[in-house]
């Protein structure tokens, strides 16, 4: 449990990457709501999004494809809060533990998905989505369980 003895700054790759539970919430479309500061959702993915298996197409390579993909690695403390809330780095920034469907605690890759955290087949391409087409796309995270 290296997550619970180590700080964020301290894992090496391979531990920070683990935290990583593979919900995909990470990779749709988000914006700030300028009245409320709330950030919403979207079901529209990221064009590296692998929609089946909840991952990065060419991970290494992300920033650079994608300039607006999010290195967690260097967050500033307010932008924590545009992960979702379920999402590990952002629980234990916030001193808080792993849920147990997270793959670290239930030893199961797919528990993320069985658990119905993921975002698997629950997304929509960008392509044709123009600026007006956006907000029928903003969903509540949790509320795509299942």
């Amino acid at each position: 449990m290296f997550w619970k003895e180590k700080a964020m700054s301290e894992m090496s790759d391979d531990e920070w990457e683990s935290l990583c539970d593979g919900c995909g919430r990470c990779c749709v479309w988000k914006f700030e709501d300028e009245d409320t500061a709330e950030i919403l959702y979207t079901d529209i993915r990221c064009q590296q999004f692998n929609e089946s298996t909840c991952r990065c197409t060419d991970y290494p390579q992300r920033t650079t494809i994608e300039p607006e993909c999010m290195d967690i690695r260097a967050l500033e403390e307010k932008q924590f809060a545009w992960l979702p809330e379920s999402c590990a780095y952002r629980l234990l920034h916030e001193g808080k533990p792993l849920f147990d469907w997270h793959p670290l605690i239930s030893g199961d890759k797919q528990s993320v998905h069985t658990a119905g955290i993921s975002l698997q087949h629950k997304t929509t391409s960008p392509e044709g989505i123009t600026e007006e087409d956006i907000i029928r796309h903003i969903i509540d995270p949790d509320e795509a369980r299942g």
